[in-house]
């Protein structure tokens, strides 16, 4: 499901374009607003101590995006460990005309925030990411 994007002024670079690292602040912000959705948000992760830590993030740029363009985000799993310990995401940022103008791929895991070292989530976090979609070429790791 594609979900509305704001464009910002302070979003474009001198060449009047969206700047690349907004991108990557789209996908942060989607993936933080999906996981809130779900009671999975800052005040669950603080109690609990444990948050997310990434290990790549890429983006693929497709199409030019300008001040007045409307962009939506969709956000689809494409790997997760069984015990949802590891985790990948996929964000596809399109225009109204449906062109897809980046695609950003994300792996990361679970930090134990007090011992700051890797760890699996609660249980809940399992659920969270059990009722994100999957994309068509999603496998378990």
């Amino acid at each position: 499901m594609f979900h509305p994007i704001s464009l910002r002024w302070s979003d474009f670079d001198a060449n009047v374009h969206l700047r690349h690292s907004v991108y990557y602040d789209f996908g942060a912000a989607e993936r933080i607003d999906l996981f809130e959705e779900k009671g999975i948000g800052y005040d669950f992760m603080k109690q609990e101590h444990f948050g997310p830590v990434l290990f790549r993030e890429e983006a693929l740029f497709k199409r030019e995006v300008r001040p007045g363009d409307k962009l939506y985000i969709n956000t689809v799993v494409t790997r997760l460990r069984a015990n949802s310990s590891r985790f990948s995401f996929r964000h596809e940022i399109k225009k109204e005309d449906g062109t897809i103008c980046a695609i950003i791929n994300v792996d990361g895991a679970w930090i134990d925030t007090n011992l700051r070292k890797l760890t699996t989530p609660p249980s809940k976090v399992a659920e969270c990411l059990g009722s994100i979609p999957k994309s068509e070429d999603f496998e378990w790791i």
